[in-house]
């Protein structure tokens, strides 16, 4: 797997949608608002952009190749060159970027979104689970979370306190002990220690070399990016742990430098703990400090979003180096890992 460095590919312009509760409208609706809004700001025509990637989910939609609809969004002139996956917006981007280190094409289009609610996520994906022997129990991503924050506190890595803090963090005005004070959801886990999923989209223009720095004068460079996985079952893994966390952090290069931020895909507020222990943050790294996926949620772009984030404060000179992480599957089966940096 090419992890870097190999070719500068850089981050030249974002976009996403405002994540709505439940969007009445076709999810290419979503996809079009941030196409265009990447296209006005960038100035480039969509025949000048040579890759496009999309990630989304089918059987999130509820539909058999419901990703072809989206490319109503894209635009239907000219024929794009494009491909998908069936994951988070953050796989797409990992698969923009090794397309652009061949070297035949020098702009990619990446694209993450999702509407959730049609269905009822914590019985959709539970079909993320083996099909034989843990799907048919029904095993939703939600209780599998319970369960990992239950072996989190038993192993005296957190409290419950702990999971309160990291909840708080994402919601201004809360505080630990209010938190505390609320109903479980899915014990130990209390409702504001989940994400609740929404429906949304977020793009990115990623561009190499010369061409990032004619298109945006703060061009955010991509030094590395590594996905790894691990056993779908459970009782092979130590759940308190994420090795592949780790092995993806190392793969992308993240400790070759000081983190000045990271931003975190933890849909439930003990995988935090998990990552920033896996993940060897130091204490000077600002971790969320968008508020995470527990304060917004786009199902298939909280990933993407979170490449987005780290991006828009180092464009801004808040930071000039930090870390995207993106999960897939129950408790944080798989994780991947983006480190960028800016031109300054």
């Amino acid at each position: 797997m090419v992890n870097g460095p190999g070719r500068e590919i850089a981050v030249v312009a974002t976009a996403r949608t405002a994540v709505h509760e439940s969007f009445e409208g076709p999810e290419a609706v979503l996809v079009m608002e941030c196409v265009n809004d990447l296209l006005g700001r960038t100035g480039l025509d969509r025949r000048d952009v040579d890759f496009t990637i999309a990630g989304s989910c089918d059987y999130l939609a509820g539909a058999p190749f419901a990703f072809v609809l989206n490319l109503d969004g894209v635009g239907a002139w000219p024929p794009v060159y494009e491909s998908h996956v069936e994951m988070d917006g953050a796989w797409a981007f990992h698969e923009a970027w090794l397309r652009l280190q061949c070297g035949d094409v020098d702009t990619a289009l990446v694209i993450g979104s999702g509407r959730s609610s049609p269905g009822r996520p914590r019985e959709v994906l539970a079909l993320q689970t083996d099909p034989y022997t843990m799907a048919p129990l029904g095993l939703d991503p939600v209780s599998l979370a319970g369960l990992q924050a239950r072996a989190l506190i038993d192993a005296g890595k957190a409290t419950e306190r702990d999971l309160a803090e990291v909840a708080a963090r994402a919601r201004p005005g809360s505080g630990a002990g209010e938190l505390l004070r609320a109903p479980y959801w899915s014990a130990p886990l209390r409702r504001h220690d989940v994400a609740r999923p929404a429906d949304g989209a977020a793009a990115v223009l990623l561009a190499a070399g010369d061409r990032a720095r004619r298109l945006t004068g703060d061009p955010v460079w991509v030094r590395g990016v590594d996905q790894r996985i691990e056993s779908h079952h459970l009782g092979l893994r130590d759940l308190t742990d994420s090795p592949s966390a780790r092995l993806a952090a190392e793969g992308a290069g993240a400790h070759d430098g000081p983190l000045d931020v990271a931003e975190l895909m933890a849909l439930h507020s003990h995988e935090e703990i998990i990552l920033r222990a896996a993940l060897g943050l130091a204490g000077t790294t600002v971790v969320n400090p968008s508020g995470g996926a527990l304060r917004s949620h786009p199902a298939m772009a909280t990933g993407l979003v979170r490449v987005i984030e780290v991006a828009r404060r180092i464009a801004a000179g808040e930071a000039e180096r930090g870390l995207a992480h993106a999960s897939s599957g129950p408790c944080l089966q798989h994780n991947l890992v983006a480190v960028l940096e800016g031109d300054r």
